[in-house]
């Protein structure tokens, strides 16, 4: 038996992954609103993903990246 917990596999939008990425670096997950610290664990494991995940390499997006990307997902929002 292993120490590894189960794990899924989510595939993102890059745009999406990018407003994710940008919005967890540059908010205090202790002033998100949680109705239990499982949830708060849970934001910071993805952004530590999204941080370490060599595919994405999300960590040199620039400004005018996140801009274009923030821009390409409202566009899709639909309501």
């Amino acid at each position: 038996m292993t120490d590894e917990q189960p794990t899924v596999t989510v595939r993102l939008w890059h745009a999406d992954a990018v407003v994710l990425f940008d919005w967890l670096m540059s908010t205090d997950l202790n002033a998100v609103p949680v109705t239990h610290p499982a949830q708060k664990q849970a934001l910071a494991d993805l952004l530590s993903r999204l941080e370490w995940d060599t595919d994405t390499d999300l960590t040199h997006v620039t400004a005018e990246e996140i801009a274009a990307a923030q821009d390409e997902v409202a566009r899709d929002m639909g309501w």
